[in-house]
């Protein structure tokens, strides 16, 4: 698990980097190449640190997960993840519907009803990862 969470700036550098890298220089593909060649070493990396670490013993992963550790943190971390992301998405989808239900509404005063649904449906995405989020904390 370490071996990911140290892993992780680097796959969100390459992501913020990428389009930056693109729109910046005349060879971005060039740059895009690199970047990918970079981002392919740090996995191949990652990959021979979990592959070489030796197995953990009976005991210590029973303390770790006495700690708090492991797989609940994990499923603490995913829940969190989950509401996180789904609030976004319902938060994008809301404002893109909410603005089209305005300009219906305001040419058709009679679709308010059809629009408030298309709406709610938009702020559905918000409690599906709500309720994700309860299941996975149910699991920890």
């Amino acid at each position: 698990m370490s071996a990911w969470l140290i892993g992780l700036p680097l796959i969100v550098g390459t992501a913020a980097l990428a389009p930056l890298a693109a729109r910046r220089w005349r060879r971005g593909v060039v740059v895009l190449t690199v970047i990918g060649v970079l981002l392919l070493a740090g996995a191949v990396t990652l990959l021979l640190a979990a592959v070489t670490a030796g197995p953990a013993s009976a005991a210590a992963t029973a303390a770790a997960g006495a700690a708090g550790t492991g797989v609940s943190t994990a499923a603490l971390i995913g829940a969190g993840i989950a509401v996180a992301g789904s609030s976004i998405g319902a938060g994008i989808a809301v404002a893109y519907t909410g603005a089209a239900a305005l300009a219906s509404m305001s040419e058709r005063p009679e679709l308010f009803g059809r629009a408030m649904v298309i709406v709610g449906l938009a702020e559905g995405i918000a409690i599906y990862g709500l309720v994700v989020g309860i299941i996975l904390i149910g699991k920890a």
